[in-house]
């Protein structure tokens, strides 16, 4: 066995475990101590440590893995209202839960069964030692993140905390355990470098992390859903922001149940800017700019990801420099359905002639101009599907709608196109417009 080999296998503290018979140690009301492998001044120490209100009340907490459960008893005392889970029943969290008299809401259930629940997202979570038991840890922590509204502590086995520098360069890593490799136990998966655990908690959703400490195989991350508030003493004036985008099909449409990017296109960012220097929202929370680049006339790209745990509905974006306020608000819609009582089609033009009702192929691409009345305010470049005798057409461009509630909608046609009488349709959701006759020549 090579020695990193043997050096994972060796961390393994079951059998003082055992012989204690608590994890977490205990004080009880009468002043008995309960010795536990976690020391009474060990715990104080790190929930101390956690960037969060000594006074919790009217607050929420969500303890994830709770096992003895000092930490969800004591965000319990500093006046939190907590729910605890864990994947089994801990007989020793019931026997404390008892003696403090305690009201922590106490589930057994699986971790990846939290979505089923229906929770509320939470002030704060928990996540203490529990990151490297689940097989899917940047799922896990996606789910951990669109549960918090302000922190999530995770805390984690590391494979390098004694030595860890963060250097840019550096390529995170990841070990893996088939079997008992960590412990000698079987629910050990990962075993992540610090600079692997940062990395997936950024790409899991949290705007900013903070180092709260770091052990020879344990780090603690608080992992901020918010920016740091924007500073006093402005330097600069705020970015323009001309418009927030689908990463992929340009529209206003973002589904949480999916891997979504956003493109947003900003003006007034200073010559270098680098994308650390943009912080960028949605509906509060903050999420990492992942890619920022100039592309012309003072504008700006910067893509982000849609942050985790964002309610349906209209929501707002908005973009700030490290040294600047925020600009004006663009709107995006998540989780909205395209829906429509009637689609009419009032008019198709050749976009080229302008000739009503008729399209003269040219080149490699035609383009037709459509005005559709009807179409939700959520329509957009990917959720309004046009046809051409059942052969669906690209649409290039969506127009804002007009006084009368029309929006035109420009269509690509290929140059490859059968000509003659053709009848269009429109559909948006569910609702279908009658047939309009389009004349391909």
């Amino acid at each position: 066995m090579g020695r990193v080999a043997q050096a994972r296998r060796e961390l393994d503290f079951s059998k003082e475990l055992a012989e204690k018979g608590w994890y977490h140690s205990f004080e009880l009301p009468d002043g008995t101590v309960i010795e536990g492998h976690q020391s009474l001044d060990r715990l104080r120490r790190r929930y101390g440590n956690f960037p969060i209100p000594s006074d919790l009340h009217g607050k929420r907490v969500l303890d994830i893995g709770a096992w003895d459960g000092w930490f969800s008893f004591e965000a319990e005392r500093h006046g939190a209202a907590v729910t605890a889970i864990d994947c089994v029943e801990i007989p020793n969290f019931l026997r404390m839960h008892k003696k403090l008299g305690s009201r922590v809401d106490y589930k057994v259930l699986d971790f990846f069964d939290l979505p089923k629940e229906g929770f509320e997202p939470f002030d704060y979570v928990f996540f203490l030692g529990v990151l490297y038991h689940l097989k899917h840890p940047l799922l896990a922590l996606e789910m951990a993140c669109a549960m918090t509204k302000e922190v999530a502590i995770v805390d984690s086995f590391v494979t390098n905390g004694a030595t860890f520098r963060e250097v840019p360069e550096d390529v995170p890593t990841l070990e893996f355990y088939e079997t008992d490799e960590l412990g000698g136990h079987q629910d050990n998966w990962f075993g992540p470098t610090v600079g692997a655990l940062l990395a997936l908690c950024r790409a899991a959703g949290f705007a900013r992390l903070e180092i709260l400490e770091t052990h020879s195989y344990n780090v603690a991350v608080a992992c901020h859903r918010r920016h740091e508030p924007v500073p006093q003493n402005l330097r600069r004036d705020a970015p323009g922001l001309r418009g927030v985008r689908h990463g992929w099909n340009g529209g206003v449409n973002f589904y949480t149940s999916r891997e979504e990017y956003l493109a947003w296109w900003l003006t007034g960012l200073p010559e270098g800017a680098k994308k650390e220097d943009v912080l960028l929202e949605v509906d509060g929370f903050g999420v990492p700019t992942i890619y920022l680049r100039p592309v012309e006339g003072g504008v700006w790209q910067a893509n982000s990801r849609l942050p985790p745990g964002l309610s349906a509905g209209w929501r707002e974006a908005r973009a700030r420099l490290r040294d600047s306020g925020y600009s004006e608000p663009a709107r995006i819609a998540v989780d909205m359905a395209p829906r429509s009582d009637e689609i009419v089609v009032n008019g198709v033009r050749d976009s080229r002639t302008w000739i009503e009702n008729e399209v003269e192929l040219a080149g490699e691409a035609t383009f037709a101009s459509c005005w559709i009345a009807g179409l939700g305010e959520n329509a957009d470049q990917s959720n309004i599907r046009i046809y051409l005798d059942g052969e669906r057409v690209e649409n290039a461009f969506v127009g804002e709608p007009d006084k009368n509630g029309a929006r035109q909608v420009n269509v690509k046609l290929g140059s490859g196109m059968p000509r003659g009488a053709r009848e269009l349709v429109v559909k948006f959701g569910q609702t279908v417009s009658a047939p309009r006759t389009v004349m391909v020549r």
